[in-house]
């Protein structure tokens, strides 16, 4: 992440008005909180998939929004959760705590993107879901909090992990090694380069697939090629799917995609269509849920 595309974290991590919109219109969702640090709730809230007479477990896929880890909230997930729960999945959008530059860093959100991981796997019976089956799906910052669950996720002995099985991300902050922005987030807590995923990548990282911009310049794409190199050459797997003509979050290329983003609607659709046959591909879900949702 370049200088310039840091300090517009804070406006291009929206999916869109629409997508707003969509959360603040469509069916509310059950939200039950997964922890309370510091005495402060934080929720995941799940969508169910409609399918009934079913009493097989599904997949879950976890959202992260985005907003540069300063705002947001998980009501911008919504519209997507439900749109996996159309295909059958759980769909669970989590909230998660905001970085203040005092009590609350990314560091605070990267525990937070574990434990709700961790609360999913631990309720697996209460809502139906396959515990060996939860993806992270996040874009931008949300992206790096659910790409930080995996890396760290499992590293605590003795406890359900908190790491996802598979990784889904969109225009991702993975390579924020130099960046000025985190960096002013975390103060003296921690170097930059201790949350990157790129620098971090180990064997036995969960299946990743990955949709980007080619002219991003808030996580500009020779970073997001580097950490999915790096996941080959350590053995796992790295999908990587690169679009031409737009920048973050599939802004055209001939406008600033540092402000509020204005998706290409018709990368934006292949994009997410890439998404759910990946899903396809890892067995999530089937390829005639994909075909009924287009329909």
């Amino acid at each position: 992440m370049n200088q310039r595309g840091s300090l517009c974290f804070l406006f291009c991590a929206i999916l869109s008005v629409a997508a707003i919109a969509g959360a603040e219109n469509g069916p509310t969702p059950s939200g039950h909180v997964y922890a309370s640090p510091g005495g402060v709730d934080l929720k995941a809230y799940v969508f169910t998939p409609k399918t009934e007479g079913s009493s097989e477990s599904k997949p879950a896929v976890v959202i992260f929004h985005g907003g540069g880890w300063t705002i947001g909230s998980a009501e911008w997930g919504f519209s997507l959760a439900e749109h996996f729960a159309d295909l059958g999945l759980v769909g669970i959008s989590a909230q998660y705590r905001l970085s203040d530059k005092r009590s609350v860093t990314p560091l605070e959100a990267i525990e937070d993107s574990q434990a709700v991981i961790r609360w999913v796997r631990s309720n697996a019976d209460t809502f139906g879901i396959d515990p060996s089956r939860i993806a992270a799906y996040g874009w931008s910052a949300g992206a790096h909090l659910a790409t930080c669950a995996a890396i760290f996720g499992d590293k605590t002995s003795g406890e359900v992990s908190g790491a996802p099985n598979l990784l889904l991300l969109k225009s991702p902050a993975v390579a924020v090694g130099t960046s000025e922005w985190i960096q002013d987030l975390l103060g003296d807590r921690a170097k930059a380069k201790e949350i990157s995923p790129d620098l971090l990548v180990r064997e036995g990282l969960p299946p990743t697939l990955i949709v980007q911009g080619r002219t991003d310049t808030v996580t500009p794409t020779p970073g997001v090629e580097r950490f999915c190199d790096r996941m080959r050459e350590a053995g796992n797997s790295c999908e990587l799917h690169i679009y031409e003509g737009v920048g973050h979050l599939f802004t055209p290329s001939t406008e600033p995609d540092y402000d509020w983003p204005n998706p290409d609607p018709k990368v934006r659709a292949e994009a997410a269509r890439e998404v759910d046959l990946f899903l396809v591909r890892l067995e999530y879900i089937k390829k005639s849920a994909v075909v009924s949702a287009a329909d």
